[in-house]
């Protein structure tokens, strides 16, 4: 069994960020790959901050708070945008190399929804630079790494926090981690859908294990899909790519965002230009196989060579298309989670000792829709938050009972042995394909009742299905179809609970649009969702959105 004061699981940018904030204490980071392989690494476009040139953080939150629909809690919104040009200054003090104007300064870029060029970015791999920056802050103090470790128990005893229970996929070894606190930075749940711009990696399990924990999950009917995903591979296109100057066209050579939002055309958020392109192609003015064209030509060669090198590699490579000569092929995709483990602006969960930033949380900065931009913000305000209030209760708090622990362990040990020793049953790869499917054509951008009770009756067969799930790899030795069946259970969990909440929220708001609730209603369901499991499964409750300047208004763009 291993001890620290505080355990992060996760070693992505809000793992990081956390571990450097908690850095004066005994602190560890477990993480299921190496750090710099975390899908962080694979964000483009930039990191949102109000650096001056007349732009005020005030104005971000707004831009913030008006994008997510109005159901962002505003006094978390505050934290986000009065934090953000600290932490993008610290992170230059720290080694990250933005791109510049020719006056020396941060360089920003336009990004959909905002009413400012405030996206400082480091070409349009900003993620890369970012997590790089951070990984060597890491080193630099000395952090503990516990690498290629899965987490697949929260330990809670007497409704307190007491640490986690880890399987080493390096060699099979299951291990307890005692600690004083606990944070989850474990990223979001793309990989549930099939077509996302997400890592492999990112299967919500993070989410699963809090939630089976005793977390509640908020908001996970919420979410994103990036309007512009390569086509064919889903590889994200940055929408650094519009904010250059990028356009939609579909195969009528029309600029087809004229039609939906005039003022902003490409340039609105993304939950309107993502609607946008898929009733294109739905209507039958995409491409064949069901794409449209998004034209970087006319910002010219050097341009894109400098600003959008890595996208122009990724055509190249991915779609045999070099962008300075012709269009690039894009369709959505699933790309974020606004929704995640409820907490406040604090990183503080219901269990003590328990703190969640990054994606699998949802401190609700992001609200019905995030702003591009914002993600790479969250995780390094916020993550410096969760650090120094984990820490802070580490320091006034004794560890609890080490059998408490070993007990998990055994009863972990118990559970993944009876998954090795089945030798008949299913593949898990057909429930898991099967589960993309249905979310993809059932609970995408476009929802309405009929199929979103279709797509609930086969999670629940596929859950039943997954009971019988084999392994037939028995080895201890990187076992990573042992790794695929446990994590299925997750997702298998996630969408259950995005299935139910988007049943009952008879509305459309952000990215949760209903085609038989056209409209979105303030009068009953301007509130967050809460989702906890009980004996008899998934609960749902509500609690009310923060709401504080900013009284909700019809969004216009």
């Amino acid at each position: 069994m291993f001890r620290h004061n505080v355990i992060i699981v996760g070693g992505g940018l809000a793992g990081l960020r956390t571990a450097l904030a908690a850095c004066d204490t005994d602190v560890a980071v477990i993480s299921r790959i190496h750090s710099l392989r975390s899908h962080s690494v694979a964000a483009q476009g930039g990191i949102n901050a109000a650096l001056g040139n007349n732009d005020r953080w005030e104005d971000h939150a707004f831009d913030t708070i008006k994008g997510s629909d109005y159901l962002a809690d505003q006094d978390a919104v505050e934290v986000l945008c009065r934090d953000a040009p600290q932490r993008v200054i610290e992170m230059e003090h720290w080694g990250t190399l933005f791109s510049r104007t020719e006056e020396g300064r941060i360089a920003q870029r336009p990004f959909g929804g905002a009413g400012f060029p405030r996206t400082a970015y480091a070409e349009d791999r900003t993620g890369h630079a970012l997590l790089h920056t951070l990984y060597e802050q890491a080193l630099r103090n000395g952090i503990r790494f516990y690498e290629e470790w899965l987490v697949t128990k929260l330990v809670v005893n007497n409704g307190k926090c007491s640490g986690v229970v880890g399987y080493n996929i390096v060699n099979g070894m299951i291990s307890g981690f005692q600690a004083k606190s606990v944070v989850f930075a474990t990223g979001g749940y793309g990989r549930i859908y099939r077509r996302s711009t997400n890592s492999i990696i990112n299967t919500g399990f993070g989410c699963s294990v809090a939630y089976r924990g005793g977390a509640a999950l908020e908001d996970m009917e919420f979410v994103q899909f990036h309007p512009t995903t390569l086509f064919g591979t889903n590889i994200l296109i940055t929408e650094g790519a519009r904010g250059e100057g990028g356009i939609l066209k579909n195969k009528n050579s029309e600029r087809f965002m004229e039609r939906y939002s005039p003022h902003s055309l490409e340039l609105a958020p993304r939950d309107i230009v993502a609607r946008a392109i898929q009733t294109e192609i739905n209507e039958g003015r995409g491409f064949e196989g069901g794409y449209v064209n998004l034209e970087l030509m006319r910002l010219g060669t050097e341009k894109i060579k400098e600003h959008l090198p890595g996208i122009r590699q990724i055509a190249i490579d991915f779609a045999s298309v070099d962008p300075i000569i012709k269009p690039i092929p894009v369709q959505p995709g699933q790309h974020y989670s606004m929704g995640g483990i409820a907490s406040n602006k604090n990183c503080e969960t219901a269990i003590p000792g328990f703190y969640v930033c990054g994606e699998c949380s949802c401190v609700s900065v992001h609200g019905a829709n995030r702003l591009g931009g914002n993600s790479l913000l969250e995780t390094i305000v916020f993550g410096k938050i969760a650090g120094e209030n984990a820490k802070n209760y580490a320091n006034i708090t004794a560890f609890e009972e080490q059998d408490i622990i070993e007990k998990a362990v055994e009863s972990e040990t118990k559970r993944i042995s009876g998954i090795l020793d089945k030798n008949e049953g299913e593949a898990f790869f057909i429930i898991r394909d099967e589960l993309k499917t249905v979310l993809d054509e059932k609970v995408g951008i476009f929802r309405d009742e009929p199929d979103l009770n279709l797509a609930l009756a086969k999670i629940k067969e596929l859950e039943s299905r997954f009971k019988n799930v084999t392994v037939r790899n028995k080895s201890t030795i990187f076992n990573q179809e042992l790794v695929n069946v446990i994590e299925l259970g997750g997702m298998l969990d996630i969408a259950h609970v995005i299935c139910i909440g988007a049943l009952a929220r008879k509305e459309s708001r952000g990215s949760h649009y209903r085609l038989d609730y056209p409209a979105r209603d303030d009068a009953n369901w301007l509130k967050h969702t809460l989702v906890t499991l009980t004996p008899d499964g998934p609960a749902i409750d509500y609690k009310p959105v923060n709401i504080m300047l900013h009284q909700p208004k019809p969004r216009e763009y």
